[in-house]
């Protein structure tokens, strides 16, 4: 339970995709602030460097900055045991300092977990067993053994783009949508984005670790813009090695910037465990 918990954390970490057939292989590098280095160049690279440098700015700028966020959302979710009790979860963000959960048993209405996050620890509450634990933030990285930190866990409840290179090896346009490909020091990346918007609609990540069999994928659906703002208000997720998790999040109610308090208390008669 515990694991899947985590896993619930980690929501958005991961992008999946549908795959492309051949692709135009562009041979160069974006680099931050869109610099561009070009190994060889003629009108058709120059042609494709323009549209993947043109999709990869764009795709930065819906990058959504923030000063706080809350939301409730409906989590589904299942494994190799099959379909787990739905959970609902109240998250409360703010931005660079602390990230507060409540986990309710849908079914039953009861406060199961609750969680606070900040740069460096981590608290669970286990409200039936009346238990504490505390963390340090290499704790998400031992049990998912994904190299978390308190920002990309910050991007990915919010919606942001996490693990995303900008080393751009690949790209194929179709109709709408413009399939790319991009290889970062832990993942490989293929991202789907529709080229009205350019916003990120599924994506795949691959571990580039040849020993291991992980991948992981996600649907970003069903967009509001409120202020300016593209939010994915469901989200399916997929992640796999050894084992299956499939995670569907559906955003009943979301804001952003409104007052709000993560006062976090740890009962006295609470066991650390």
């Amino acid at each position: 339970m515990k694991r899947r918990l985590i896993y619930i954390l980690m929501l958005g970490v991961f992008f999946g995709s549908t795959s492309c057939k051949t692709t135009r292989q562009i041979n160069k590098v974006i680099a931050p602030k869109d610099s561009v280095v070009v190994k060889e160049v003629n009108r058709s690279a120059e042609d494709s460097i323009a549209v993947v440098k043109g999709t990869m700015s764009s795709l930065l700028q819906n990058h959504i900055s923030f000063n706080t966020f809350n939301a409730k959302i409906k989590v589904e979710y299942q494994d190799n045991q099959g379909k787990q009790p739905d959970i609902t979860a109240v998250v409360r963000i703010v931005r660079d300092s602390a990230i507060w959960i409540s986990m309710t048993a849908s079914i039953l209405n009861i406060e199961v977990y609750r969680i606070l996050v900040t740069r460096d620890s981590i608290i669970l509450l286990n409200k039936q067993k009346k238990e504490v634990q505390y963390r340090s933030m290499d704790y998400l990285q031992e049990v998912t053994q994904i190299p978390f930190d308190y920002k990309t866990l910050e991007d990915l409840l919010v919606g942001n783009p996490v693990f995303l290179d900008t080393n751009v090896i690949s790209y194929r346009k179709i109709d709408n949508r413009i399939l790319m490909s991009v290889a970062g020091p832990f993942f490989k990346h293929l991202l789907t984005i529709n080229t009205e918007g350019n916003l990120l609609l599924h994506s795949k990540l691959d571990d580039v670790d040849i020993n291991r069999n992980r991948t992981a994928d996600i649907t970003y659906s069903d967009f509001e813009n409120k202020n300016g703002v593209n939010f994915s208000t469901n989200r399916e997720i997929t992640v796999s090695e050894k084992n299956k998790l499939d995670i569907q999040l559906n955003f009943k109610q979301y804001e952003f910037n409104k007052e709000l308090s993560v006062f976090f208390n740890v009962p006295k008669n609470y066991k650390r465990n």
